[in-house]
């Protein structure tokens, strides 16, 4: 047994007053006088013998009482074990209070938020107010960066709400330790009250600190059924006016209950454009597909809803896209005339805004503007063309490269090996046929539904050999029966470079005039639309890509909610006339926004909030025990719920098995015998 308050026990002198008194005791005895002396000195005797007794027992119980109380101040304990029990002068409490969305799971008592604000109150109750505590959330704000007082800490905990963001415990337990480090004097003690799910218990990636003392105070929801929208997807990445668009909706079901006959919405611009409903099996996944047309061109701002309880964060999903009304195409051209197949194909569709021009009259810096730029029938690439061409597909643009009739070879490596493209290497006169299509591939896959054997394929009479790096990523598109490639596509940065092996001219192949022609050449100009992401995820800190604005000064964009109840002023660079923006986590409500410069809107964008809690499955109290030892943590225990209270299980955890109420129950029983002696034995 040891004592929270040793120097109390100098008190155990008191003892000395009962004792006194007991030995001097003054009490004068009242004569009787009768005519027996026999009988007189009998009762005497008997009398004097039982006032010793009961004054013997009295002064036993005086004493008793009194070392009852002595001790009681003193705080005795039975410690746990040596390293559970440390009494120095002051304690650092460190309680990290999860409040990221599937805390919002219910139980009897209310959410789990509720029950975890709770319980690091009971943590703090637990302490001396001579203690210091630091509250931690999944936020990180500034103004829990600190250790503060109790009364301080209680107030904080008033201020938890549920948050958008999710950490991994690794996380939280390296901000704790560091904390510590900037204030290393007392005991150390972290806790962590959470739901501990799967998705954040990352054990194998903590530090051990053998100075920190880690507590997991585990809470768990009654129900942990959760259907949530995962993902989405355009089956095309192509949006046409009048042309039929088809969303992809992956849903989870993370719940034990299978659900029947649930409806999903489709609002594009706030208007409802599909609505679908579907089946699903517990724990299954399902891919809902929601067809309708885009009938206006400009940026569409979507919302998918579905109805589920009581996790509601992931019921909603975002994201916008644009709609061109026109693909600006460009074709660099040896001389004026231009090229009659690609005239007959762009100049005449008003899906496309053409222009046509001569090497000789190019304008660099309006390269930006266009999506696809043709090389058309030029026998000489020069250095200046090459480097705006490479600047151009690395920002996102799309290069067809269709080479002359009487090619330089030197040039043309020079600028494809610039273009991280297969270069020609020689004129092959053999005549061929184009024998196999990619599927495969995003130009054709959409093209055919199958090819029969007795197809009709282009013939090439003459054809540039181009010749493939060592693990080059140039994928084949039309090959040759010799295999070699005749239409070949490259990625370079953001963008693309297409070749062609040989030009556009009669002599050369019957490509242009087959039908074969037509789809490949609208393919490759509707692919080079700027593939911008549909939605960004709240807390990733995804950098948003511009592409054709410019930027004046610091204040020139803004990112503005729909509802126009936000506004920030993002961070921007500007390299190579791409704008790169950055939100730095200033955006934690999921929903549609605008990017506006100078008072107009140049792009929409959409933000989600993170599924990696939407799937509501937590370890057992076996299986978190497991992973605490694999992870060989050195201090590390568990708080499991029991009929105590969390205060009283924290403080016998700290000081041990307390004492004192016992004592103080004993010195009133002892107080209470003494009462009833005197009371009810007459002398």
């Amino acid at each position: 047994m040891q004592f929270v308050n040793p120097l109390f026990l100098y008190g155990l002198a008191a003892i000395i007053i009962p004792i006194v008194i007991h030995l001097f005791n003054f009490r004068k005895f009242q004569k009787v006088y009768f005519t027996n002396v026999e009988f007189i000195e009998e009762l005497k005797q008997q009398t004097q013998k039982q006032s010793q007794l009961k004054h013997l027992i009295v002064l036993l119980f005086r004493i008793l009482a009194i070392v009852s109380l002595v001790l009681a101040f003193a705080q005795p304990y039975i410690p746990v074990t040596e390293n559970d029990t440390k009494q120095e002068n002051e304690h650092k409490i460190s309680i990290f209070v999860d409040n990221s969305f599937s805390m919002e799971a219910s139980r009897d008592e209310g959410i789990l938020l509720d029950q975890a604000v709770q319980d690091a109150r009971g943590i703090a109750l637990a302490y001396d107010n001579s203690d210091m505590f630091q509250l931690l959330t999944n936020d990180f704000e500034g103004k829990h960066q600190r250790f503060v007082s109790r009364e301080e800490f209680l107030e904080l905990l008033d201020e938890i709400n549920i948050s958008s963001v999710t950490r991994p415990l690794s996380q939280v337990y390296r901000r704790q330790a560091d904390l510590f480090n900037e204030n290393d004097n007392g005991n150390c003690t972290a806790y962590m009250i959470s739901d501990f799910q799967k998705s954040i218990d990352d054990f194998d990636h903590f530090t051990p600190d053998s100075t920190i003392r880690l507590f997991l105070v585990p809470v768990v929801a009654d129900n942990k059924d959760n259907l949530f929208i995962d993902s989405i997807w355009f089956t095309s990445p192509v949006h046409q006016v009048n042309r039929l668009t088809k969303l992809n909706v992956r849903i989870k079901n993370a719940s034990a209950t299978d659900f029947e006959k649930i409806p999903v919405k489709l609002l594009i611009n706030g208007r409802q454009r599909a609505i679908a409903s579907f089946d699903i099996s517990a724990g299954d996944e399902i891919v809902v597909e929601m067809p309708y047309t885009n009938n206006t061109p400009g940026i569409k701002f979507g919302k998918l809803e579905i109805t589920d309880y009581p996790i509601t964060y992931d019921d909603s999903f975002y994201f916008t896209y644009e709609v061109s009304s026109e693909i600006p195409v460009l074709s660099i051209n040896k001389e004026n005339d231009g090229n009659i197949y690609l005239n007959s194909l762009f100049g005449k569709d008003s899906a496309f805004r053409f222009y046509d021009l001569p090497e000789n009259r190019l304008d660099y810096s309006a390269f930006s503007n266009f999506n696809l730029i043709i090389t058309n029938g030029l026998d000489n690439v020069s250095s200046g063309l090459s480097q705006e061409l490479s600047r151009f597909a690395h920002n996102g643009g799309s290069v067809l490269v269709i080479p002359g009739t009487q090619i330089a070879m030197n040039s043309y490596m020079d600028f494809l090996i610039n273009l991280n493209a297969p270069y020609f290497t020689a004129l092959d006169t053999f005549e061929t046929n184009v024998s196999k299509i990619n599927l495969q591939s995003m130009v054709f896959n959409d093209v055919f539904e199958s090819i029969p054997d007795n197809i009709d394929l282009p013939k090439v009479f003459r054809y540039y050999r181009i010749k493939r790096k060592t693990r080059s990523l140039f994928e084949p598109l039309l090959q040759l029966e010799n295999t070699d490639i005749f239409l070949g596509e490259q990625p370079l940065g953001n963008g693309k470079v297409y070749l062609l092996a040989s030009p556009l001219d009669a002599a050369w192949s019957n490509f242009p005039k087959h039908a074969v022609f037509v789809p490949a050449m609208y393919k490759i100009a509707l692919l080079s639309t700027p593939e911008s992401k549909l939605f960004y995820t709240i807390g990733k800190n995804e950098n948003i890509v511009l592409r054709n604005v410019s930027a004046n000064d610091e204040k020139s964009f803004k990112i503005v909610s729909l509802d126009k109840k936000f506004e920030m002023i993002p961070t921007f660079k500007n390299l190579n006339s791409t704008i790169t923006i950055s939100t730095d986590n200033s955006i934690s409500k999921s929903g549609n926004y605008t990017v506006n410069s100078n008072g107009r809107i140049i792009k929409g964008i959409a933000f989600n909030y993170d599924r990696t809690e939407s799937d509501l499955d937590t370890p057992g109290p076996a299986e978190l025990e497991k992973m605490i030892i694999s992870s060989g943590l050195p201090d590390v225990k568990f708080i499991t719920a029991t009929n105590r209270s969390l205060s009283s299980v924290i403080t016998e955890m700290n000081k041990g098995f307390q004492l004192w109420k016992i004592f103080i129950i004993l010195a009133l029983i002892f107080l209470l015998g003494e009462v009833i002696l005197l009371r009810f034995w007459k002398s």
